[in-house]
């Protein structure tokens, strides 16, 4: 048999499959999978989410996606896992993001069993620095925990997994239960109303979990795990002292403060940012450096070694599913026998390719990114996939507010070098 050629890419068109080398499966989701691509005119590495619309019909998802991906265009930050090109064929959705390959922040704890006060405290700045940056575009993110935190190369902390953030209203509180119910704060399981500084506890919590392997508010079952959260008073490990700064003390109870007013972060002046950047604890972290990605991170990921679960290239390897591959898309489809939220996909999981498109915000007005426009980002009501509460589990249930959770984890990061930032 002759051999196979493929047909030369129109790099000149609109962004697809084609335009892509597929490499190792690195992570795997409700939806699909996680694959490390490289662009064959640039030779850059990105991770290629994508996403089985039929699979995401089913699970009543369809919402959830298109609004996953018009936050991820509005957004672009030095610590955020940025989204880099979007784009369908007659199966798939496609992200395509920052590639991380230095692990997710589970996967690290799992392994080391405890994270180092200065390694903790250089993650924090960073997220923190990010979650300022979301609050600005009046975004939430509402599922900051230690699975949704990737590292690149260097050891530089990234936020990823926007499956469940929305915009925020100035207007009115948001009243739905999203996000990891061990990293919610008390206002969002308590149903008792929130914005963004339910942001601050999470960021606080997973602080906590990753300097002393433990969560600060723990249950058996949903209920006792709810009650802990509005309930117990916070407390630390008997060796806390031996561990931890009184400063590194401090800024967790801070971070992990009930009153969303008296919350470090939250400052009801407006100063909520310059109060973290003015806590003792970080009073060794230059800021303008360590946005400029110029700070050495003090801990940098064994890049010799595989930071992610392994498992997730077996399965096609196995046939245990169907492998992805290069497909052209259905000319002229009749698009008045598509299912409606088959649709849906086609007319709003637009195309988006950073190299050309301008980023745009997409509420309320289309407007590009920068311009001002109304302040009133009002909640929306999508459709919710069912759910099992578990801790680490993202969980969204149906209300005013909110969209349904998958249940995405996440691939790992790029390569490049930093400095020390003292």
């Amino acid at each position: 048999m002759g051999c196979c050629f493929s047909e030369p890419v129109d790099f000149s068109g609109d962004i697809n499959l084609y335009h892509f080398e597929l490499h190792r499966a690195v992570g795997k989701g409700a939806f699909g999978k996680v694959r490390v691509v490289e662009h064959k005119k640039t030779t850059e590495l990105y991770a290629l989410k994508y996403i089985d619309k039929s699979r995401c019909i089913k699970q009543k998802a369809v919402a959830n996606i298109i609004q996953e991906r018009r936050l991820l265009e509005e957004i672009n930050h030095p610590f955020i896992v940025n989204l880099r090109y979007a784009f369908q064929d007659d199966q798939n959705c496609f992200f395509v993001l920052d590639l991380m390959l230095g692990g997710d922040l589970r996967f690290h704890l799992d392994r080391k069993g405890y994270i180092p006060e200065n390694v903790v405290q250089f993650w924090v700045a960073e997220l923190a620095s990010a979650l300022q940056y979301l609050h600005s575009q009046r975004i939430v993110h509402r599922d900051l925990k230690p699975d949704n935190i990737l590292l690149d190369s260097e050891g530089h902390a990234h936020l990823t997994d926007f499956n469940v953030a929305i915009h925020y209203s100035e207007r009115r509180l948001h009243t739905s239960v999203a996000g990891s119910m061990a990293y919610m704060a008390p206002q969002v399981v308590g149903r008792q109303g929130y914005s963004w500084q339910i942001d601050w506890w999470s960021l606080g919590v997973t602080a906590y979990e990753l300097l002393f392997r433990k969560r600060p508010f723990e249950g058996r079952t949903a209920d006792k795990m709810r009650s802990s959260i509005l309930n117990d008073s916070l407390r630390f490990p008997e060796t806390a002292s031996a561990k931890c700064s009184d400063a590194c003390l401090s800024a967790l109870k801070g971070f992990i403060e009930r009153d969303p007013s008296a919350r470090l972060g939250c400052n009801p002046r407006g100063h909520g940012f310059r109060d973290i950047q003015n806590h003792p604890w970080f009073s060794s972290i230059d800021w303008q450096k360590l946005e400029k990605k110029e700070c050495k991170p003090p801990f940098t990921p064994n890049m010799e070694y595989a930071n992610f679960d392994v498992s997730h290239e077996l399965d096609e390897f196995l046939m245990v599913e169907k492998p992805l591959t290069h497909t052209k898309r259905k000319a002229n489809p009749d698009w008045e026998k598509m299912k409606p939220e088959l649709r849906q996909l086609e007319e709003q999981f637009t195309l988006y390719d950073f190299s050309r498109s301008q980023r745009l915000n997409y509420y309320p007005h289309n407007q590009p990114v920068g311009r001002s426009g109304s302040s009133d980002h009002s909640d929306r009501t999508l459709a919710s996939a069912t759910t099992t509460l578990i801790p680490n589990a993202t969980i969204i249930e149906r209300s005013q507010a909110g969209s349904p959770a998958s249940d995405d984890h996440h691939y790992n990061s790029s390569r490049s070098t930093t400095h020390n930032c003292t």
